[in-house]
């Protein structure tokens, strides 16, 4: 079956993926970590990406990305997976792929899923064991988001803004939301949409992208989806 072809509209927000392939190590030392993220910030810039979230685990990296321009997600990760396996394989004496083919992307409705997405994100290193709560985890954008920790990469979301009137309350209220438990069912579904390329979100809202973007971001059903005219991408993304 052919793939269906990447989704990548200006203004909707991304869930990406990036993984090592058959999960072999992408960071050997705190060196690779931060080289990595000099790239992701040189070319977000470069692509008019802006980053809201990220975690860099051992053998996958995971963003939260909304471009500028359409595409724009896919250059900027083409162009950081090249320069990166080139640092890599130099370092490391080594030679051919390191990725697990193309990164894996989903859209992210914006109103009702991108801070659970962001909070998925950036709770990887606890899921995974290696630190008891994210803010111990250095390679992570929950330092930025929650503690308010500079970084010239970190662009907050309009939606993360709202959460407060300045930035303390902001940020003790995104604090706040981690004390809850990631419901196992939104977990699923936050990694099937990634996994298989498909959209984070309601159903009126991936009935409306089918329509926007001519091509299904829901697992193949019988019969086709309702259309609705006058669709903007404003409206959409909400």
């Amino acid at each position: 079956m052919a793939r269906l072809p990447r989704l990548g509209p200006a203004g909707v927000p991304q869930h990406i993926i990036q993984r090592g392939n058959n999960r072999q190590i992408c960071f050997g030392s705190d060196q690779d970590l931060a080289f990595y993220l000099s790239c992701l910030m040189e070319y977000s810039v470069e692509f008019s990406v802006r980053i809201h979230a990220w975690v860099l685990m051992t053998n996958h990296v995971h963003l939260l990305a909304t471009p500028s321009t359409d595409g724009a997600v896919s250059q900027m990760m083409q162009a950081l997976g090249r320069r990166y396996v080139r640092y890599f394989n130099r370092a490391y004496e080594r030679s051919g792929t390191l990725w697990e083919g193309r990164f894996k992307s989903s859209l992210v409705q914006t109103s009702q899923y991108l801070i659970q997405c962001q909070r998925y994100i950036e709770l990887n290193p606890v899921r995974a064991g290696m630190v008891n709560e994210p803010a111990d985890y250095p390679w992570c954008s929950y330092q930025c988001s929650a503690l308010g920790i500079p970084s010239e990469l970190f662009t907050p979301h309009e939606v993360y803004l709202a959460l407060g009137e300045n930035d303390s309350s902001r940020r003790q209220n995104y604090r706040e939301i981690f004390k809850a438990h990631v419901e196992p069912e939104l977990m699923t579904d936050i990694r099937n949409a990634v996994n298989q390329g498909m959209a984070l979100g309601s159903e009126q809202f991936k009935e409306e992208l089918e329509v926007l973007l001519n091509r299904r971001v829901r697992p193949a059903t019988i019969g086709r989806p309702r259309t609705k005219k006058g669709t903007h991408l404003f409206n959409l993304i909400r």
